[in-house]
């Protein structure tokens, strides 16, 4: 698959069945249909309403930042918002191909949907910083 930021090629990078695809150059992860909610209840994080299905409905958000093509049907992606405040920035294709992460914005993501930060990691919480690392975290 090709990156829609910075056209390079991506690596799958799989977990529990779960593959997706990674850009080395931006960071960016592509999520197919249904991966992220598999991701999420992989890591018992569920209850979010973050499914694609559920995204596409979300409203578009209004950024100054370049649409990014869909790199499956190859239309613009609608940008809209997840999380509470301030919420992560991400590319949805609305015919329902897929999510597409910047790099830094999954990690950002789970962030905010991990609860008490501050308590002993539990194995959910490895996980997540785990992923964080491999798709360049920003703190």
């Amino acid at each position: 698959m090709i990156c829609p930021v910075c056209k390079s090629d991506m690596i799958v990078v799989e977990y529990k069945d779960i593959e997706l695809d990674h850009c080395l150059d931006c960071g960016g992860v592509w999520f197919d249909a249904g991966e992220l909610a598999l991701m999420l209840q992989s890591l018992e994080i569920a209850g979010h309403g973050l499914c694609l299905a559920e995204i596409i409905k979300f409203p578009e958000a209004i950024s100054s930042e370049k649409k990014r093509r869909c790199p499956i049907c190859g239309h613009r992606m609608k940008k809209t918002i997840l999380g509470k405040e301030p919420g992560t920035l991400i590319d949805v294709c609305d015919r329902g191909d897929g999510l597409w992460f910047d790099g830094g914005e999954l990690a950002q993501l789970l962030k905010h949907l991990v609860k008490s930060p501050g308590k002993e990691q539990n194995e959910p919480q490895k996980i997540i910083n785990f992923l964080g690392e491999v798709f360049h975290a920003q703190e």
